[in-house]
């Protein structure tokens, strides 16, 4: 892994955190509901992913409609409307102290000028995400946790960039993997591995992925899931900063209260998704039982 740093991260007051990442959770549904409004749908809501920008340090939708892009850049919590490509001219807005409303104006506006019809933004959600009172009315709080955004985009670019030479890997074994992209509805960053089982009919899934924090941890984590769920006690031991969940779906997961204190985190961190992926492939080839339909992957 050559050319991309690493950057060290940080333990920081859980409280704190977990408000940075609701915050951004909130604020990046604006680019998941332009992308349902302005690009065509896809049966597995792909359309509505988004990649990871290192020059915005933010996250970017796929190409609307009249070939512009709507980021979110984590840190500060601004939205910005790309003309021309990624590197255009841009029209941004910070989030700090407004209201749904006053957002929604201001991108309506924007895109409208565009000769694209602002109604289909005020589409409801197909998904819940956790409640904030900004969702209710209330105006997203001034930039208070701002070293907590700073730290979660922190670890939304070593996500990128792991996840990133893990997929590689993958790819080299002939497997079939997505790319890495954010799900607005989870606000994980992930990497999908379909793998064939042996009776043609059955599907195998490994995800490898970076989750911010959720309702299972209360911090971020590294996680390689697998699905169909195996035997768990057929599961092989981790490295040490690793270790597999089982409540409601079966992944090795790495968090970040351990991953912070590790000697080299870059190192240690990819070494247990090396050993994670290995186990989970492992365990979709020797798997036997008729496989369920996929859930969190």
């Amino acid at each position: 892994m050559s050319g991309l740093e690493w950057r060290p991260l940080h333990a920081v007051d859980q409280t704190r955190f977990r408000e940075a990442r609701l915050q951004a959770h909130h604020a990046v549904q604006w680019l998941a509901r332009t992308a349902r409004a302005y690009i065509p749908p896809q049966p597995d809501d792909s359309y509505t992913s988004l990649s990871w920008d290192r020059s915005i340090d933010g996250f970017m939708t796929h190409a609307l409609r009249d070939g512009t892009r709507l980021s979110l850049q984590v840190a500060n919590l601004t939205l910005a409307l790309h003309e021309g490509g990624k590197a255009g001219n841009i029209h941004s807005l910070s989030l700090s102290g407004r209201h749904d409303k006053s957002i929604r104006e201001w991108l309506g506006e924007l895109l409208g000028a565009r000769g694209l019809d602002p109604q289909p933004l005020d589409a409801p959600s197909p998904y819940e995400i956790p409640a904030k009172a900004i969702a209710q009315g209330a105006r997203h709080e001034p930039i208070g946790p701002k070293e907590a955004l700073a730290e979660l985009a922190a670890w939304f670019a070593n996500g990128e960039l792991l996840l990133s030479h893990i997929r590689r890997q993958i790819v080299a074994h002939k497997f079939t993997v997505s790319s890495v992209r954010c799900w607005p509805h989870y606000f994980d960053l992930s990497t999908l591995t379909t793998l064939p089982m042996r009776a043609a009919e059955r599907t195998g899934y490994v995800g490898v992925g970076l989750s911010p924090g959720d309702e299972y941890y209360n911090e971020p984590y590294f996680y390689v899931s697998v699905y169909p769920d195996p035997d768990s006690t057929m599961l092989p031991d981790l490295p040490k900063f690793g270790h597999w969940h089982t409540h409601e779906f079966t992944a090795a997961v790495m968090p970040a209260h351990k991953l912070i204190i590790a000697r080299d985190q870059k190192v240690e961190t990819d070494d247990f998704l090396k050993a994670a992926v290995t186990a989970a492939i492992g365990a979709i080839r020797c798997f036997r039982q008729a496989a369920r339909p996929p859930g969190r992957v």
